[in-house]
């Protein structure tokens, strides 16, 4: 791995090393978008906080806002699913 992508890999993880932006995401990886309100209810937390946690794991390329009218809808980034899978599959495979 070259520094840039391990650069890279260590903004991902940071943007996941709090517990919330962690379940952030694994209500997002059920492929439903949701709006800032559906997560504020989710979690219980004040929508200053939730916005403040998607924009941190917007900037590590983990989630993306999809514009509907007055309303971001967020979704988890194609990408990002993939590029954390592939950092442990090859610990996964059979052999190793």
């Amino acid at each position: 791995m070259d520094a840039h992508a391990a650069e890279d890999l260590a903004a991902t993880f940071k943007a996941l090393a709090d517990p919330t932006r962690v379940a952030i995401v694994n209500r997002l990886a059920s492929g439903e978008p949701c709006c800032v309100c559906d997560l504020t209810a989710t979690f219980e937390l004040s929508q200053p906080t939730v916005s403040h946690h998607l924009r941190v794991l917007r900037e590590a390329g983990l989630v993306e806002a999809e514009r509907r009218g007055t309303f971001a809808y967020y979704l988890l980034a194609d990408e990002a699913a993939e590029r954390l899978r592939s950092v442990f599959m090859p610990a996964a495979q059979p052999g190793r």
